[in-house]
């Protein structure tokens, strides 16, 4: 005989997902601007070094932040369906983080001197990612 309640082991499947994906790209982009690049300079490293250091480390951890967030909207959508991107506080922030990696990765193509355009792009990601931690997690609020 089949039991009618659902099986809660692909919700804990993306739920794990999605705080595994949070808490790389979230930690990552906390840890590199304001632990790590500081670490370097408190060190004493010269200033040029800390600087080819966060030019050669941002846009990799930027462009993951947005594989991770590709990966967040995906488990959101299967938990919560294709409205829930707009719908939802959730959907609105990796909406935003999309739009705000995209515009980043461009940015650092084509005008790569945008300096304070870029620094405002990724602590606006930082903040997008703070917010989303406060989230309840997809998985764990669908399954009561």
């Amino acid at each position: 005989m089949k039991s009618v309640t659902p099986d809660p082991r692909p919700y804990k499947a993306a739920a794990a997902s999605w705080l595994l994906a949070q808490t790389f790209w979230v930690g990552g982009l906390w840890l590199l601007r304001f632990v790590v690049l500081p670490a370097l300079e408190k060190v004493g490293l010269a200033p040029l070094l800390v600087q080819s250091v966060a030019d050669a480390l941002t846009p990799l951890l930027v462009g993951f932040a947005g594989f991770c967030a590709l990966l967040q909207v995906v488990l959101l959508v299967a938990a919560h369906g294709f409205a829930s991107l707009w719908r939802e506080m959730r959907g609105q922030l990796l909406l935003t983080v999309l739009v705000m990696v995209v515009s980043y990765l461009v940015v650092d193509r084509i005008a790569p001197d945008a300096q304070r355009w870029l620094l405002f792009n990724y602590l606006v990601l930082a903040l997008c990612g703070v917010l989303l931690v406060l989230q309840p997690v997809p998985g764990r609020d669908a399954v009561r």
